[in-house]
């Protein structure tokens, strides 16, 4: 295991600055994801760390040991390409032992560890099989295997479930995390996918045009965004702009919201108030909410079928607001009728207005 810290780290690309002051520092055997959009920066930060982009600015550290001067190849590190990268005419035992074979190790040591990849990433009796006669899932196993085999102290993942469709994208990211975790290996992996990102991290990085947005348990992602990005980026969230009128007292349009006293918004202040569609409740009729919770009357704009899920877009005040329920409850509000929304105060977030 090892621990790795990025400080300061910029680069550029011409005049594009692609990441500027990155800070982060990962611990031993955790599994931290890079999640933003395209463009914004993430898998320049991992090539960065990969030795394949020298950085304009700031240092990478792997156990103390500075390798800005560092080659690729010594610096301890594998890495997992979005694209598979396997050698097409080589075996699944031939890709996983090339790195060995390049090396000079002796041919047992390369069949042992062959055996012991193959066994991890669960593709015995493939060994003897090429690239084109494996699925997408499996093929990106080999690519796993390839990367470990070295026993590098750091794993480096770079999209690597883009191109495989949502079932073999589920289960290989839990093999990801069954076998990061039984390796104990430090990784960051870098994804445009929030549900990928929340499930397999220990912490994630939430990044946005080169600059860090927020660094977070993917329970304070979802649940305590710091910026308005972050809010809408992670998940589905409804954002409402007003102002912090006290503590615990949230001003939108001409109504008084009671929301749960938070220390980083001041009152006067600006501000967005954060609510989760699932936390959101509908009601026939204002009598129907609970007498702690703030109430806003609205009208049913339209009902989205999400499988065990059913979303009403409910307009209140001019602004749409999502509320997410069961599919069965959301057929007992059709389009056009009143309805109204309502929440206890525990469950809103208010975010300011600009970065902190």
């Amino acid at each position: 295991m090892a621990r790795v810290v990025v400080e300061g780290l910029t680069k550029r690309f011409g005049r594009v600055v692609a990441v500027q002051d990155f800070n982060l520092e990962v611990a031993e055997g955790e599994l931290v994801s890079l999640l933003g959009p395209s463009g914004c920066g993430k898998t320049t930060v991992l090539r960065c760390i990969a030795g394949f982009e020298r950085p304009d600015a700031g240092r990478i550290l792997v156990d103390d040991r500075v390798l800005n001067d560092v080659p690729p190849e010594r610096r301890g590190i594998g890495m997992v390409f979005q694209t598979y990268a396997l050698f097409p005419h080589m075996t699944v035992a031939e890709n996983i032992a090339f790195s060995l074979m390049i090396r000079g190790r002796p041919r047992e040591e390369q069949e042992r560890v062959v055996k012991e990849m193959v066994a991890l990433v669960h593709l015995e009796g493939m060994e003897d099989r090429y690239p084109h006669q494996l699925s997408g899932g499996q093929r990106q196993r080999v690519a796993l295997a390839r990367a470990l085999a070295m026993r590098p102290k750091v794993l480096l993942l770079d999209e690597p479930l883009s191109a495989l469709d949502a079932k073999i994208r589920e289960e290989l990211r839990g093999e990801i995390r069954r076998i990061q975790k039984a390796l104990g290996i430090t990784t960051l992996y870098v994804t445009h996918d929030q549900e990928e990102a929340l499930a397999l991290s220990d912490r994630v990085v939430v990044m946005n045009m080169g600059r860090i947005e927020q660094i977070g348990t993917p329970f304070e992602i979802y649940n305590a965004p710091r910026t308005p990005f972050v809010a809408t980026f992670v998940g589905t969230m409804n954002l409402l702009q007003g102002r912090m009128e006290s503590d615990g007292v949230f001003r939108w349009k001409e109504r008084t919201l009671r929301i749960r006293p938070d220390a980083v918004v001041r009152a006067g202040q600006v501000a967005y108030l954060a609510l989760r569609p699932e936390r959101l409740k509908v009601s026939p009729t204002p009598e129907g909410a609970p007498p702690d919770h703030n109430v806003l009357p609205g009208r049913v704009e339209w009902v989205t079928f999400l499988g065990p899920i059913g979303r009403l877009s409910v307009r209140s005040d001019g602004e749409t607001l999502l509320v997410d329920m069961p599919s069965d409850e959301a057929l007992r509000f059709p389009v056009g009728s009143s309805v109204w929304v309502h929440f206890h105060p525990e469950t809103a977030q208010v975010v300011p207005q600009e970065r902190s």
